[in-house]
């Protein structure tokens, strides 16, 4: 059989095809024009499509086109409806972008948009032009567009490494994913260049040097690489979406990737690695399977470990991985490798035991003969066939498989009597029943048997059911001779009856088994993501996680937590067994330890790290009951899926944790920001009549006596400094709510350093103040007003922390694109470990000083600092002391008129007697 028929489409993947389709249909069709770099032709071919869509009546609205002066390009604009572009006022320039507005009320059915991943410029509806084109979809407006294999956001990088250039613009792939048409634009690196060459791409000049850097033949030949990759994987995804859209079940052989089947022999490890090597010499993705029968789930401990440490390998080495279940394994394979569109299978080579038996190579070679087989030959090395021997050989301990051993027992010796049960019910039967009738009881018995007990019981109550049958009912009775050759026949039927029905009943009882289970599992996992979705503290999230743990697995758990320094925590209640240091070594690396792993695999517990998105959250500690049941790779992917919810969970309740202290912190801050403004505020005008009142004070008539001279001198003084501090906290409040608006002007920054010496000279008196500043020091754009406030503060900053006498120098000198303004002394220099904190809000160099001020200074320093999108920092200063730093951007000075030449030509103007006469 060369095509599976029978096999139905997954109906969710229909009912997610169809929704798409819907969602589809309101919006806009977007083709993509795709090359590998400028001059393959995008705009040229997006252009000559337009022009045959107008020729059949399309409405065609040309939106952008950039033609970089190509000649052939401007050509085919002629004839197209070409909307105005909008001009938007930036730094003095007028810059032209896409009209979105005006193209939304044209409504046009289609229109052209070239270089998708442009960046428009600042006061455009989006910043990207990518997004303006979502909006023209959502209206129903079809697109085509043009984009390089660069300006993908997954390729930037690899583009980077292989050009030397990092383009700045760039689109999401999920906006060329999801492109409902992609049209590769493609031509030789050779052709390229020659069309470089001859001015066809860019100007002579620019061709020359674009020829010298990014346009060299190895780069466009890796580029067009990466384009036809890139442009095969959204084609793929286009032919997987009509397979299903079509309910096509048939193979295509149109990827290469592989199907490895892995099974529980001691060579499957070999089968992993080769099929690891295969898929990276055909450059092909591959996927794992093991399938699960009743016969397998019988295997010893060791070879279903084996098993799972084959699966992991797998992981480890690229492939995905999936655990099935089937009662045949070569059409559980067929069947999966249809629905997913493998065209080549892996499977290791193994030899019939019988002659009469068919190896699972020949029947995927009957069951499905358009596929590629792959059969990976048997290592040289003979440990392997002795490993295998040693794990067939392997047999449970008498202590270890007792009780399993005499259930099993009994469950033969339940078979036998009821079979003897049923005939001695069926005796009294036989004056009212014919033999046909008494022999459907003992298939009643066999069927029942089947579905209790399973199929090695049923085999033996269908023996020992045509045995009491010709013993006890067939003439002559009580004897197993049998005296009509008829009966032969019947208990043939019979035999042949029970034995196939107790088979397919086993079956059945399996499935039932399975499907149970599963069920079990799906609705502990809902019933798990349920819960932990409600909870917003990790008690709640461990309590829950261990309780799900204890039940679904019958193991005892223990979730560990991380305090700040990722230390791990053990619980309040003693766990004996549990070793902290195997769970902080798991929790380090991001390993599982422990029972069923490489690492102390004689440990009493599995320690299972909870990874999160963002970093690993903790540490699942589990005890089982029976050590086995880990390694069966349904239990191991259940409670991998447990661990992966909880650390999301504890991971949400971290970052609402975070957004909670973060809001609190926001709202205190507004808070005290408006209680200072109100403070501050009223206490300004009261604190301005005390200082006007002790200034008129000291020259009232008559004078005042020495003795209150004094005073009142101290008391004009004190206010001063008070209403200082509240005009320091008034500015921080205002400074903090944004109102505070910059008075950007180009101007010298020696002036404002003079007028700062000048405002401050009464706080540095007794200090030696030094200048040093750069003789081509240029015009810098900032508020006067505010950056001399800086450094006022950072001069009394200096006075106030130093001694009399000491040095204080101010320096300004220009870096690559910044200037900086240095002040610093030769003090005793910032507190140890400072350097940052000094800068927060009522935060002094001294915790107790008797110093004046509330820690606010060097707090409006950064706010202004940062407001002229500069830096400040404190360091250790060149005499010892310290030293505040800040930056200010430079800019571009606007151009300035050469006063000569103003001069020159004033004298050749007229002056006004002149005109007059």
């Amino acid at each position: 059989m060369g095509i599976n028929t029978n096999q139905r489409p997954d109906p969710d993947v229909l009912l997610a095809h169809v929704q798409a389709q819907e969602r589809r249909s309101t919006r806009g069709k977007l083709r993509i024009y795709f090359g590998a770099s400028a001059g393959v032709g995008k705009t040229y071919a997006m252009l000559s499509a337009a022009h045959k869509l107008l020729k059949n009546g399309e409405t065609v609205l040309v939106g952008v086109i950039e033609t970089h002066g190509r000649d052939e390009t401007s050509a085919l604009l002629d004839g197209l409806d070409l909307l105005p572009l909008k001009s938007i006022n930036y730094r003095d320039k007028t810059l032209y972008e896409f009209d979105i507005d005006a193209a939304l009320a044209r409504q046009p059915a289609l229109i052209l948009i070239d270089e998708l991943a442009h960046s428009n410029a600042p006061g455009s509806r989006h910043p990207k032009r990518w997004q303006d084109v979502e909006e023209l979809l959502d209206a129903g407006i079809d697109v085509f567009t043009t984009v390089n294999v660069q300006h993908l956001e997954s390729l930037n990088d690899v583009v980077g490494g292989i050009t030397g250039i990092r383009v700045a613009e760039t689109m999401p792939d999920t906006i060329f994913d999801e492109a409902d048409e992609v049209v590769l634009v493609d031509i030789p690196a050779d052709e390229l260049l020659a069309r470089l060459k001859s001015g066809r791409v860019y100007k002579v000049q620019q061709a020359e040097r674009a020829a010298k850097n990014f346009f060299r033949k190895g780069n466009l030949i890796a580029l067009r690489e990466l384009a036809l990759r890139r442009t095969a994987d959204r084609v793929e995804d286009d032919v997987q979406a009509y397979r299903v859209e079509k309910s096509i079940n048939a193979v295509w052989k149109t990827d290469a990737a592989l199907l490895v089947c892995i099974g529980p022999q001691a060579n499957a490890d070999h089968v992993v690695r080769s099929a690891a090597r295969l898929s990276q010499q055909m450059n092909a993705e591959w996927q794992a399977i093991y399938i699960e029968t009743p016969a397998l789930q019988k295997l010893p401990a060791a070879v279903r470990e084996r098993i799972l440490k084959n699966l992991k390998l797998a992981q480890d080495l690229g492939a995905k991985t999936a655990v099935l279940t089937g009662n045949d394994i070569a059409q559980t394979i067929v069947d999966y490798a249809y629905q997913y569109n493998f065209s080549r299978i892996v499977i290791g080579r193994r030899k019939a035991v019988f002659n009469w038996r068919t190896t699972l190579a020949q029947q995927l070679a009957a069951r499905a003969d358009n596929l590629d087989l792959i059969e990976i030959g048997g290592e040289s090395n003979p440990l392997a066939s002795q490993q295998d021997a040693r794990a067939k050989e392997t047999k449970p301990s008498p202590t270890a498989n007792a009780q399993p051993g005499k259930r099993r027992a009994l469950r033969y010796v339940y078979a036998a009597l009821a079979s003897v049960f049923t005939a001695v019910l069926a005796t009294p039967l036989l004056a009212v029943f014919n033999l046909v009738n008494i022999a459907m009881l003992f298939l009643l018995t066999v069927v029942l048997v089947a579905v209790r007990f399973g199929r090695g019981p049923s085999v033996l109550a269908t023996v020992l059911g045509v045995m009491a049958f010709d013993f006890f009912f067939v003439p002559p009775r009580f004897t197993f001779a049998v005296s009509d050759l008829q009966y032969v026949m019947t208990f043939v039927v019979m035999l042949v009856v029970g034995l196939i029905t107790g088979h397919l009943t086993a079956g059945l009882r399996y499935q039932a088994k399975v499907a149970s289970h599963r069920e079990a599992r799906s609705l502990a996992l809902y019933e798990f993501a349920r819960d932990l979705s409600g909870y917003l503290q990790s008690e709640q999230i461990t309590e829950a996680t261990q309780a799900v743990i204890q039940s679904a697995f019958r193991a005892q758990a223990t979730l560990l937590l991380p305090d700040e320094e990722g230390r791990l925590q053990l619980p309040e209640s003693t766990v004996s067994g549990l070793d902290l240091g195997i769970a902080q070594w798991a929790f380090d690396k991001v390993e599982a330890a422990g029972i069923s792993t490489d690492t102390l695999p004689s440990s009493p517990y599995f320690y299972l790290p909870l990874v999160a998105p963002m970093r690993t959250r903790g540490l699942l500690a589990i005890a089982p009951e029976n050590p086995h049941w880990i390694l069966i790779p349904e239990q191991r992917q259940q409670l991998d899926t447990f661990a992966a919810l909880a650390a999301i969970a504890l991971e949400r309740v971290h970052y609402i944790e975070v957004a909670q202290g973060a809001l609190i912190h926001m709202e205190s801050e507004r808070l005290r920001n408006s209680l200072l403004a109100a403070l501050s505020h009223d206490l300004r005008t009261p604190l301005t009549s005390i200082v006007g009142i002790s200034e008129a004070l000291s020259t009232s008539k008559p004078e005042l006596s020495r003795k209150q001279q004094v005073m009142t001198q101290a008391l004009y003084a004190e206010s001063l400094r008070m209403s200082a501090l509240v005009a320091n906290l008034l500015d921080m409040a205002r400074i903090q709510s944004g109102e505070v608006k910059l008075d950007l002007q180009w101007q010298p920054l020696e002036e404002v350093i003079g007028s700062a010496l000048r405002i401050s000279a009464p706080q540095l008196k007794a200090h030696q103040v030094q200048t040093q500043l750069a003789n081509d020091l240029p015009l810098v754009n900032f508020d006067a007003v505010l950056i001399e406030r800086v450094l006022c503060n950072l001069l009394e900053n200096a006075a106030k922390y130093t001694a009399e006498g000491s040095r204080i120098t101010i320096k300004a000198q220009l870096l690559e694109s910044e200037l900086q303004v240095m002040v610093y002394d030769n003090g005793p220099g910032l507190p140890m470990g400072k350097e940052e904190a000094i800068f927060e809000k009522f935060t002094r160099g001294e915790r107790e000083s008797s110093k004046p001020g509330v820690g606010l200074g060097l707090a409006i320093c950064r706010a202004i600092v940062e407001a002229h999108h500069g830096r400040i920092q404190a360091a250790k200063s060149p005499d010892g002391g310290a030293c505040i730093a800040f930056t200010l951007p430079l800019g571009v000075p606007p151009h300035m008129p050469d006063v000569e030449l103003m001069n020159a030509l004033h004298k050749e103007l007229p002056d006004n007697a002149a005109l007059e006469k």
